[in-house]
């Protein structure tokens, strides 16, 4: 039991100190995506904009303050294993001590009010996050954690498309999603599709889809991809190649009379970590 405690309170300072680095360092392949968008850019006034991101990134490096003020609303998804060894309170906890530390560790902006409507009230604490949790078979738990900015969430939607619409119809959905939001999530864009079960399910499919995609999807990804990239909104919305850097799918059953489609946009800076509750990690 002692070892099991110490291990939960080892998890609580790992995943603080991820949600912290993530909120300062891009994924490498995020990153390099950039990059890349900024070589192969031609529109001039999208090339600086791409290069202001660039020293964005590099400085947030240098000095391990935050890429962007506006922190975010913590999105978290935990994986429960069903033969894990702890407790899902335990997890729970543990994950919300982490990220209220982190917050105040990392000089994350206090962004949460505790009524959407009414009060208004800031929890000065960024808490408390929205938390999903779904079972999984093994015994490794898995937490993700996004940092979502709201210039970004703002302009995601869900739309129930008639089922006759297939394949295109998902296509021109996104495509109008995207126009809709045009400049205002600071593109380029990172992309999230959720597609089917229910209204809500799809939306948090959209959310998963930022960490996995699934592979069958393949094909369609890079249609709404190039399709995305035709509309020439480009980064800061002043034109050029890069409206989109990747696009996301996933997938699950849904009812014979409907076609949900959930669409999850990111602005460039992507943030966000995953963290396996191993024994091994730790020791």
């Amino acid at each position: 039991m002692k070892e099991r405690e110490n291990i939960i309170k080892k998890v609580e300072k790992e995943l603080k100190n991820r949600v912290i680095r993530s909120s300062r360092i891009l994924d490498d392949d995020i990153e390099n995506k950039i990059r890349t968008a900024f070589l192969n850019e031609e529109k001039k006034e999208a090339k600086i904009v791409l290069d202001a991101i660039l020293k964005n990134i590099d400085k947030a490096k240098e000095t391990g303050l935050p890429l962007c003020q506006d922190t975010g609303l913590f999105w978290v998804l935990i994986d429960y294993a069903k033969d894990s060894p702890y407790s899902l309170s335990s997890l729970m906890d543990t994950v919300n001590s982490a990220l209220e530390e982190a917050a105040e560790e990392g000089y994350f902006r206090k962004s949460i009010v505790s009524d959407p409507i009414f009060s208004r009230r800031n929890t000065k604490t960024n808490m408390p996050p929205v938390i999903n949790i779904e079972l999984i078979d093994g015994q490794v738990s898995r937490i993700h954690v996004l940092l979502k900015g709201f210039g970004s969430e703002n302009c995601s939607s869900v739309v129930m498309l008639n089922p006759t619409e297939g394949k295109n119809g998902v296509v021109n959905a996104v495509l109008d999603m995207v126009k809709k939001a045009s400049g205002k999530p600071c593109p380029p864009m990172f992309l999230a599709i959720g597609v089917g079960g229910t209204m809500d399910r799809a939306a948090v499919l959209s959310k998963k889809a930022m960490f996995y995609s699934d592979p069958q999807y393949k094909e369609l990804e890079e249609e709404i991809l190039n399709e995305v990239n035709k509309l020439k909104i480009g980064s800061g919305g002043l034109g050029g190649n890069n409206t989109a850097l990747s696009v996301s799918i996933l997938a699950e059953p849904t009812h014979i009379a409907g076609l949900p489609v959930a669409l999850s946009i990111s602005c460039w800076a992507d943030r966000k970590t995953v963290l396996d509750i191993t024994e091994d990690l730790y020791e």
